[in-house]
């Protein structure tokens, strides 16, 4: 399951759907950074973890996207586990903080998983104490398990301006998930 969600974000990089949108986009370009978040075992006991797998990246052209899908493809997995996700937003929102080398002027966390929260800090409140940094959380999930895992992201997850939740039936399907988020007009 992470090789395949893993799989489609690295498509999804190499995608002419997806690199066109950047590169056309208001700026021309994007930084992007993949985090990656679940729960690790530290003696008998379970700690949310997250780490940064790739640093801030821009990424300005077709060579730049693929350099960093090659990236990606190479990333082992730290960790796993229960699913954090109010930790995770909590995380990605203090990499927004100080100067991590970009000016933005939009501010975009996607968070995409398999699981509703099943440890750690509150979903909601991370997403409400988030919004104060950063404009807009999307949510892409994977419905594999949980089948109405759309509906928990909608109403826990998401927020901020233009907002979306963006469903994968399977972990096979994320891939074409992100290029039907291209298809429908979502903009970088």
């Amino acid at each position: 399951e992470y090789n395949l969600q893993l799989q489609g974000y690295v498509d999804a990089f190499k995608s002419a759907a997806v690199q066109s949108a950047i590169t056309s986009g208001n700026h021309g370009r994007i930084a992007v950074q993949f985090v990656y978040w679940s729960s690790t075992r530290r003696g008998n006991r379970n700690i949310s973890a997250q780490e940064d797998m790739t640093g801030w990246t821009l990424i300005d052209s077709t060579t730049s996207a693929n350099a960093f899908s090659d990236a990606l493809s190479l990333l082992p997995r730290p960790f796993s586990g229960m699913t954090p996700i109010g930790d995770a937003i909590a995380y990605g929102t203090t990499q927004f903080l100080g100067d991590n080398g970009f000016e933005g002027d939009r501010l975009v966390m996607d968070v995409s998983g398999d699981g509703s929260q099943n440890f750690g800090g509150s979903t909601s409140a991370a997403r409400d104490a988030a919004l104060l940094v950063i404009d807009t959380i999307n949510g892409l999930p994977i419905l594999n398990d949980e089948p109405n895992l759309d509906d928990w992201y909608a109403a826990n997850v998401i927020g901020g301006t233009d907002a979306f939740v963006l469903p994968a039936t399977s972990f096979a399907d994320f891939q074409a998930a992100i290029d039907a988020a291209i298809d429908t007009g979502i903009t970088f």
